[in-house]
């Protein structure tokens, strides 16, 4: 069953998605530099190994969060059009939440969070 939601609830929860995956994108800039910074301090085969792991998993993160913010752009258009087609009361008009976007969001999150508890945890090991 879909969640109903009011078009400004859709929207505040699309911004905040947005600011979300964009500090994501921008942390992860940051954790690829200090990645760098340990791969040219290190030769050691198991620090390299875990280097080009976290690496691989920063690349597809961003992959990741590229797709859904199309996915969220695509909502927020849809929210657009629901507005222009009645502007008369879009604060009180609700239309269907995207729950598989919600799911995703929330899948996006939790992995996120493991995979930087990891990565910090080996920061702490290598440095």
């Amino acid at each position: 069953m879909e969640n109903q939601k009011y078009l400004s609830e859709l929207h505040k929860e699309h911004i905040e998605w947005r600011n979300q995956l964009n500090f994501v994108k921008d942390e992860i800039k940051t954790y690829k530099n200090r990645l760098s910074d340990v791969v040219s301090k290190n030769s050691k085969t198991e620090v390299l190994a875990l280097a080009e792991h976290f690496q691989n998993q920063f690349i597809r993160h961003d992959e990741v969060i590229d797709t859904l913010l199309h996915d969220i752009n695509e909502e927020e258009h849809k929210i657009v059009l629901m507005a222009k087609d009645n502007n008369v009361a879009t604060d009180h008009r609700k239309a269907d939440e995207n729950e598989k976007l919600v799911d995703r969001m929330q899948i996006f999150d939790k992995i996120y969070k493991g995979l930087k508890n990891e990565y910090l945890e080996y920061l702490t090991k290598v440095m």
